[in-house]
């Protein structure tokens, strides 16, 4: 479950999505002193020659690029065509049984403060970890076999809670800040923290499901973005494209790596694809604690500080198709893109060791 970066904190800009691939383009393709007209000379037919094949697969080039643009319009036009996120009926509260051990924000409606402990575990505590984690990440499968079209994100949220339970485990979203629910279900352009209700998935949807429980005074938390049906191309790519940020910075993490790896990692890739990179919405520090530092930024930035061995915290990019700019619901909680264009999110919790990091919530 994302931590919502605090006003005040300094936003870094980055490089315009798309630029890198159009200057890249523009620069190939605007080679005309290689495709002009040219005076041939005596003994230079040869080179006329080259310059001429030159000039048809330029050509050829530049109408590929072309069609290939125009496709990706025709698909993100399509996108658009969906029809827009509705609040659904929100369902009562579903009750915990008391012997279930719960963490200490239920039963306030207060948000909790962003913890500044950061979690550095001893064996004992990497044990907790891990079977908080598996557990996560084996209910996380579960829900998304769970995903088809009318299917409603309510009776998802029913069957992760009662799973949980059965396990001896709490549903850390329930409670935490007054959500009233034991998952967040994030659909299309809703980027992150989805409130479970009455609406139906449709064929073409995307949902990230967002699972965190605490088990034995452990938090465990992962997400993924699921497909429901038959899904454009351009949204697939979408999804894939922001898996592959989540995997790629996961392989940056290490004992003694700086944070500010994992952004430039993200918005490397992101870029590459012309997809934005959403900046109010950051991983942290898991454990014992739901949300602590360290603020795990997914945009290129220059935050300070270095990963330790035995540390635990969240890695969980959320990708943009348009704008990285949001708007919050009335509930407090359901954000969506600007543009009412989709947006993707993966998230795991690793654990840096001195050559590398464990995936503790590995799907």
């Amino acid at each position: 479950m994302a931590a919502k970066l605090l006003a005040g904190t300094p936003r870094l800009s980055s490089l315009p999505p798309c630029s890198v691939r159009f200057i890249s383009e523009k620069a190939f393709l605007g080679g005309d002193s290689l495709i002009g007209f040219l005076t041939a000379a005596p003994g230079q037919v040869a080179n006329e020659r080259f310059n001429t094949i030159i000039s048809r697969r330029l050509s050829g080039l530049e109408e590929a690029l072309r069609i290939k643009r125009l496709r990706e319009l025709q698909d993100n036009t399509k996108s658009r065509k969906r029809q827009p996120l509705r609040r659904g009926k929100v369902s009562g509260r579903l009750p915990v049984p008391d012997h279930i051990l719960k963490p200490p924000y239920v039963g306030s409606n207060k948000l909790p403060e962003l913890s500044s402990e950061y979690q550095i575990h001893d064996d004992e505590g990497i044990a907790e970890m891990r079977a908080a984690c598996e557990l996560s990440a084996r209910v996380l499968d579960f829900a998304g076999t769970m995903v088809r079209p009318s299917i409603t994100t309510d009776e998802i949220d029913k069957a992760v809670h009662n799973m949980l339970i059965d396990a001896g485990a709490y549903p850390s979203p329930l409670g935490y800040g007054s959500f009233p629910k034991s998952v967040c279900t994030s659909v299309n352009e809703c980027m992150c923290h989805g409130i479970p209700d009455s609406r139906q998935l449709q064929d073409g949807d995307i949902i990230n499901i967002d699972v965190t429980v605490y088990l034995n005074g452990y938090h465990g938390d992962t997400s993924k973005t699921f497909l429901c049906g038959e899904v454009d191309e351009s949204t697939k790519k979408l999804v894939k494209v922001t898996e592959e940020c989540l995997e790629r910075a996961i392989s940056v993490c290490k004992d003694r790596a700086a944070f500010k790896k994992i952004g430039k990692r993200i918005s490397e890739i992101a870029e590459k694809h012309g997809y934005g990179v959403v900046e109010k919405f950051v991983g942290h520090g898991v454990g014992s604690v739901f949300h602590s530092e360290p603020i795990i930024m997914h945009h290129r930035n220059d935050k300070s500080g270095f990963m330790v061995e035995g540390q635990t915290f969240t890695i969980e990019p959320i990708l943009t198709m348009g704008t990285i700019e949001c708007v919050t619901w009335n509930d407090g909680w359901t954000t969506l893109t600007a543009d009412g264009l989709p947006a993707a999110q993966f998230e795991h919790t690793i654990l840096i060791t001195k050559t590398g990091a464990e995936i503790l919530t590995k799907y």
